[in-house]
């Protein structure tokens, strides 16, 4: 709501721009109206400084180290709730009643099983390509494969590609995963629930009975709950970018996934996990710490810091617990979670990492719980592409059905050549 207004002078000449409040946060100043009262644009690199849309989902207080869903805070969530019932949350604006989130979840288990014709797809990729970049192709490739549910303008066809998209996600995968090693695919088993149907078809044989461990099944549930959203990131933005040309659902999720392959995005837990194993032992943590402070040495702790938060995690926090529950529950004795735990308390108190605030983040612990349960780093971005889905998903509704989205288009500050005339080839 615009009450308030700031005025800008540039020649002498006053302009002036509302302030809109949001529902909590910073205030922001419209300037949408700038460039054609102004002819000057605003320079904002990586957007830091830019709220390039207004949503209802998903809130981020970095200082405090505040992560909110619709309102509802993510430690909550991750430990009372699940990652169907987040999902719901996500997409629905509330929280479902029980006959609500059993039906939400049948949906969903409906929707688990590929095109058959996918299959050959997967056998079209050399057998030691990337999980990611096998993802990537066969996501994009949904839109070949289920017309009934591109139509962007019927909400009806939009529902329906939403929860294509969230069902068939675990099944690709573990697809991807199975491709990999070699192994048949395992058909999606729609008696267990989203995470333990995962699990099985990932690391289940058709010759024999798989057991999933309640315990690996609720620490996947909760990686999966804490990764479901987080507000304009890099691969959010870029979702968003693609859907605002009116690109189908399954390209822009597609571009979502390209976009989170990058290491300083959806990579920095593997980055992390092979951090700790280059430490390896806790005695050699004070070098690698005095390493992280040398701006001459290339060397920085993986898994500390984020662009957003300047507190802790909230989600690190959770991570810590649920690691411990895992390595007990498997009876995993790693000695890179002492070297992590030993990492964490000694930069907590380093006036170094506490005047820069570098933090634990989420990346810090998830690689480890990953490594225990048995993906190897190769998955790790995977499933986080597998959690993110429902957040791409709910971001790309909420845009799409807002009646005065436009197509991206940021502007630019020019800094090559002035017009010149063109030299023939003869005369250079």
């Amino acid at each position: 709501m615009a009450d308030k207004a700031v005025t800008l002078t540039i020649d002498n000449q006053a302009i002036e721009l509302p302030i809109i409040t949001g529902t909590v946060g910073p205030d922001v100043i419209d300037i949408r109206k700038l460039y054609a009262q102004s002819d000057r644009f605003t320079f904002d690199p990586g957007f830091t400084s830019t709220a390039s849309c207004e949503s209802q989902l998903t809130y981020i207080d970095g200082d405090q180290g505040v992560l909110l869903h619709r309102g509802y805070s993510i430690e909550q969530l991750s430990e009372e709730s699940s990652f169907m019932e987040v999902s719901y949350l996500l997409l629905n604006g509330e929280l479902p009643s029980k006959a609500e989130l059993k039906d939400f979840s049948y949906t969903i288990s409906r929707h688990t099983m590929l095109h058959e014709q996918l299959a050959t797809f997967y056998r079209g990729f050399r057998r030691d390509a990337h999980p990611m970049a096998i993802m990537c192709g066969v996501v994009g490739a949904l839109s070949a494969f289920y017309h009934d549910s591109t139509d962007i303008s019927d909400p009806q066809q939009r529902t329906i590609a939403s929860h294509r998209l969230i069902a068939k996600m675990p099944t690709i995968a573990a697809m991807a995963y199975k491709y990999s090693v070699g192994q048949p695919f395992m058909y999606p088993d729609n008696s267990l629930s989203y995470t333990g149907n995962f699990l099985r078809m990932t690391f289940g044989v058709p010759a024999e009975h798989y057991e999933v461990n309640p315990v690996v099944e609720q620490a996947l549930d909760r990686i999966f709950t804490l990764h479901a959203d987080h507000e304009q990131n890099a691969s959010t933005s870029t979702v968003r970018l693609a859907g605002s040309s009116g690109a189908n659902p399954f390209a822009c999720i597609a571009a979502g996934i390209a976009c989170l392959w990058g290491p300083a995005h959806g990579g920095a837990n593997e980055a992390a996990l092979n951090m700790l194993r280059e430490i390896g032992t806790p005695d050699k943590i004070p070098h690698y710490i005095a390493r992280a402070k040398d701006k001459n040495d290339p060397f920085r702790l993986m898994g500390f810091g984020h662009r957003v938060y300047k507190n802790y995690d909230p989600r690190a926090t959770v991570m810590q617990k649920t690691v411990r529950e895992v390595l007990t529950a498997l009876n995993v004795k790693d000695p890179i979670f002492e070297v992590a735990m030993q990492l964490e308390e000694m930069a907590l108190n380093d006036p170094y990492f506490i005047e820069k605030k570098l933090f634990p983040n989420v990346d810090f612990y998830s690689g480890i719980i990953l490594s225990a349960i048995g993906f190897p780093t190769t998955m790790f971005t995977v499933l986080f592409a597998l959690a993110r889905t429902v957040g791409w998903v709910a971001q790309w509704n909420e845009m799409i059905s807002d009646p005065g989205q436009k197509i991206g288009r940021p502007r630019q500050l020019y800094t090559g050549p002035a017009q010149r005339d063109y030299v023939p080839l003869s005369k250079r």
